[in-house]
């Protein structure tokens, strides 16, 4: 459990809350079980390490007010629209016995001892986070999701996923899929042909054109004045008769 100091905020005027953030101070507020409300800030540098995490806003931390320490769990966090600097955070008591309503991440572990993970299956997470309905001193920081012996085809369901005692999800009229390790999805490219298939194939064709070229040339018909050449007798000059007498 992360403990953080916090400071009373008396002046809560935009000005005020202004020249706070300038010395790294972020405004916040706490509220929750029989006590009113009270106007706080926190030092930015003190809770940076875990306010971008997933489980900021299910992470239980102590607080420290003016040397009491209370349980409380941050419900909200506004950013700056540019810098998306934290700006105001707010804290929820935790009071014991009562029940409180959270979106836990889940993790997932022994990846290796997965055999359709090993089989180059793909990991689908469905959940990244599951509404859960938590006792105030027994909030998870994540739920636990085994791996190992999953393979292709196996639906993880939240049934199958070991929760802390009396610890339930929200949704509770069907047995809902965290995760499924599903076929490996590969396009193959279309294989290439191998160097020269196309160089040769390319001759071939044109070999096959010439060929019929020849084959034509070799068996066409013969032009007329061709028939006339091979085919025609020489004309003998023809032999004059003698002129009759009269």
């Amino acid at each position: 459990m992360s403990n953080l100091k916090a400071l009373k905020r008396e002046n809560i005027s935009s000005g005020s809350n202004t020249k706070l953030r300038a010395k790294g101070m972020i405004p916040a507020i706490l509220y929750g079980g029989n006590t009113p409300n009270q106007n706080i800030s926190v030092s930015k540098k003190d809770i940076a390490n875990i306010i971008y995490s997933e489980t900021f806003l299910s992470k239980v931390l102590e607080l420290d007010l003016d040397g009491k320490k209370e349980k409380v769990i941050p419900r909200d966090v506004a950013f700056h629209v540019i810098s998306e600097e934290p700006i105001h955070i707010d804290f929820m008591r935790i009071v014991s016995g009562k029940k409180i309503i959270l979106e836990i991440p889940v993790k997932f572990i022994n990846h290796p001892d997965s055999p359709g993970l090993k089989r180059g299956g793909v990991l689908n997470i469905v959940r990244r986070k599951v509404e859960l309905k938590c006792p105030a001193e027994n909030i998870p920081d994540e739920i636990v999701v085994d791996l190992t012996g999953s393979d292709i085809g196996t639906s993880i369901k939240i049934s199958s996923v070991k929760l802390p005692d009396s610890v339930f999800p929200t949704i509770t009229d069907r047995d809902f899929v965290v995760a499924t390790v599903a076929a490996p999805t590969v396009i193959k490219e279309p294989e290439k042909p191998a160097e020269g298939t196309v160089a040769e194939g390319a001759e071939g064709e044109a070999a096959a054109e010439g060929a019929e070229i020849a084959t034509a040339k070799d068996g066409e018909t013969p032009k007329k004045d061709e028939k006339a050449k091979d085919g025609a007798t020489e004309k003998k000059p023809e032999d004059k008769k003698p002129a009759e007498k009269k």
